[in-house]
């Protein structure tokens, strides 16, 4: 099997039962992904197919429909996304486990909802962070706000 990944046709194996999450680190080789819980819970595992945020610990490969979308796959060295660049100037990480997933789902909210209200992040921030940087990261998203007007 073979989906898109970051923009390019990667082989995924061929059981359609496996979770995209470990296609992801083990077959592609792509490792800003976490394993978090397992269950969905944590967001960890976040990435985006078809442009959507998805849990990807539990979403098999053989029901991925659409490109998907690692951290690795957004922005770049050379420009970051304006939500990594937010990130770096809120100084959000501690431990830096559920970063990648917490701006996945930040990306996927501000294309969603580009001035969003605090509710709004409440609302579609349900990623867990250990360390409790949870104003940080309200912080980062309403700085990438910022950001993209100033663009």
């Amino acid at each position: 099997m073979e989906l898109e990944i970051n923009g390019q046709m990667q082989n995924v194996g061929d059981d359609p039962d496996m979770p995209l999450l470990w296609a992801l680190r083990d077959i592609v080789g792509v490792k800003g992904t976490k394993f978090g819980c397992g269950i969905a819970a944590c967001g960890a595992c976040t990435v985006h197919v078809d442009g959507y945020p998805v849990r990807s610990c539990q979403i098999p490969v053989g029901s991925v429909d659409g490109p998907v979308t690692t951290i690795e796959g957004v922005g770049s060295a050379e420009q970051l996304h304006i939500v990594q660049q937010a990130w770096i100037r809120e100084q959000v990480p501690q431990c830096g486990y559920c970063q990648s997933g917490q701006i996945m789902a930040a990306i996927a909210l501000l294309d969603e909802i580009p001035n969003p209200t605090d509710q709004d992040i409440d609302d579609a921030m349900t990623n867990l962070c250990r360390c409790g940087t949870y104003p940080k990261i309200r912080a980062a998203i309403k700085r990438a706000v910022s950001l993209g007007q100033e663009a």
